[in-house]
């Protein structure tokens, strides 16, 4: 699949750059997308959540009437759930949301995300940028040019080797930006993009990586 190399400016430069038909060609897996998520959300959570049960909150251990002939009913100690200021019943403990999904779904999930956005032409390629210092302006002159700049954006780069800090420096603090190596990317922030930016040695270099696989 080949795709057009915009350049800074958002026109186009003549080149063009293929696009692996096994990541950005898919028949989207709605359900592997959704368990990625599902995954991703869940990680989130702490799961820190914590009440007392009656052996854990204070209050005296003695009963409080006899069992039998008051006309009441039949009571503990004071910790008892029923009381204010008593234990919990059932309450939530400490606990981990993680999900397990294995590699290949989690592949299948980001390919067929990419592969969505590429149907709904909302994913594009820009040429490599190079910015001698931080230059948040500069980079969000970028996002304008590509009529980007009131959009959710994906910025996926090279490796560290092929990349600039600077670039990173540029765009850390803007709100509707988020950045990653193009392998560290994950589902969930494909899918809460409004648009996929990368940059063309980012492409080049998962050319190379797929041939020598």
């Amino acid at each position: 699949m080949q795709v057009e190399v915009l350049s800074i400016k958002g026109k186009k430069t003549g080149r063009t750059v293929e696009l692996p038909e096994e990541i950005f060609g898919l028949e989207p897996n709605t359900h592997a997308v959704y368990l990625a998520v599902k995954q991703y959300l869940a990680a989130q959570r702490q799961g820190t959540h914590k009440v007392k049960t009656r052996a854990e909150v204070q209050g005296a251990s003695r009963k409080l009437h006899r069992q039998k002939g008051t006309g009441g009913s039949r009571k503990g100690n004071i910790r008892n759930p029923l009381y204010k200021g008593g234990g919990t019943i059932f309450g939530p403990k400490p606990h981990s949301y993680d999900i397990k999904l294995n590699k290949k779904v989690k592949d299948i999930a980001k390919f067929s995300a990419l592969s969505d956005k590429v149907k709904e032409k909302s994913l594009v390629v820009v040429e490599d940028i190079k910015l001698d210092k931080p230059a948040t302006r500069e980079f969000a002159s970028i996002l304008k040019s590509l009529k980007a700049d009131d959009k959710k954006v994906l910025f996926l780069t090279a490796d560290p080797n092929n990349t600039n800090d600077n670039l990173y420096l540029s765009y850390r603090n803007m709100p509707n930006v988020l950045g990653y190596q193009f392998i560290d990317m994950n589902t969930y922030d494909i899918v809460n993009s409004n648009l996929v930016v990368l940059t063309e040695a980012a492409i080049n270099q998962l050319n190379e990586d797929l041939k020598d696989a």
